[in-house]
């Protein structure tokens, strides 16, 4: 005869071992995926909220400033040299007579086209190589780690004035060429971080057992680098491209600072800090408003660096 209550613990058993596939499946909910799994822990996030805010404001200052303004920003009142700010003009004048308000909106069009760009640039540079390196590995991940030594040692600074001197020596170039030998030379200065972070991703991804499926199976060494290894690297790649972009966006405005990088008539919140140098004292005006512009916007990007970092980690939960 059987003792009810070991008949009740018999029959109860399977009810206490239900996976969590079986209990998503049972409440209607799928398993969620790590992008999916990030976005719903960003979203609670009030750091990803405040830097996300700021970042959207700035692009659409970048790609729609006649929501802000009205006023052309090369239009210049010289009688209006130097006033400081009113409600006519909410951040006062420059020394040539140009609306700061104004001047401010559209600068930020083209350091946000620097940063993306250099951006973009450098990832693709830094995560080619180091998908390279760290598939092969060998004599090739030596090269490449060699050749990213080399590139460390150079100062960024340094770097960038040789690259944009001897360009420029050649002969007159315009708006748009500068801007893209900007773009180069931070690329060319910069891709040895991305590159070193996509090899240690791409030499943890290539001892996983699915990689080891993938190549037993016969698939092909491109299959592999793009369907299996670079999805499950890229990550932290994802993370530092977007505190890299604030950083871009700050030396793009160090290099037009020192007179390298964009010049008159590109309209940047570099060339205006710039431009402000030699009047810091009798209008102070002209130098804080587009340097709060480009540290707000430095900070939201490196904050939603952090907030990204912390989603995709788990550990860091």
């Amino acid at each position: 005869m059987t003792d009810p209550s070991t008949a009740s613990a018999v029959t109860t058993a399977p009810e206490e071992f239900v996976t969590a596939a079986e209990h998503a499946e049972v409440k209607g909910n799928k398993p969620r995926s790590l992008a999916s799994d990030a976005w719903h822990d960003l979203r609670r996030r009030p750091l990803f909220i405040v830097s996300a805010a700021l970042i959207l404001l700035v692009l659409l200052m970048a790609f729609w400033p006649s929501l802000f303004t009205s006023v052309d920003p090369n239009y210049a009142e010289l009688g209006k040299s130097r006033e400081g700010p009113s409600a006519a003009a909410w951040f006062g004048y420059d020394n040539q007579g140009y609306d700061l308000f104004s001047r401010t909106i559209y600068g930020s069009r083209a350091s946000i086209i620097v940063g993306v760009a250099a951006t973009l640039l450098t990832v693709l540079i830094g995560s080619t190589f180091g998908l390279l390196a760290g598939y092969y590995g060998g004599w090739l991940d030596g090269l490449m780690s060699r050749i990213a030594d080399v590139f460390f040692g150079l100062p960024f600074v340094l770097g960038a004035i040789v690259i944009l001197s001897s360009f420029r020596a050649s002969g007159d170039t315009s708006a748009t060429q500068i801007i893209l030998l900007v773009v180069l030379s931070i690329s060319i200065l910069s891709w040895p971080v991305c590159m070193r972070i996509m090899r240690s991703a791409a030499i943890a991804a290539k001892q996983q057992d699915y990689v080891k499926a993938a190549r037993a199976l016969g698939a092909s060494t491109s299959r592999i680098i793009l369907r299996h290894m670079l999805p499950n690297a890229v990550a932290p790649v994802l993370v530092y491209a977007t505190i890299a972009l604030g950083a871009f966006i700050g030396a793009e405005a160090t290099l037009s600072f020192l007179g390298i990088g964009l010049r008159a008539p590109v309209v940047s919140w570099g060339v205006m800090i710039s431009d402000s140098r030699d009047v810091i004292r009798v209008a102070p005006h002209s130098l804080l408003f587009p340097a709060a512009f480009l540290t707000a916007t430095v900070l939201a990007f490196v904050m939603l660096g952090d907030a990204v970092r912390e989603a995709l980690d788990p550990k860091a939960r």
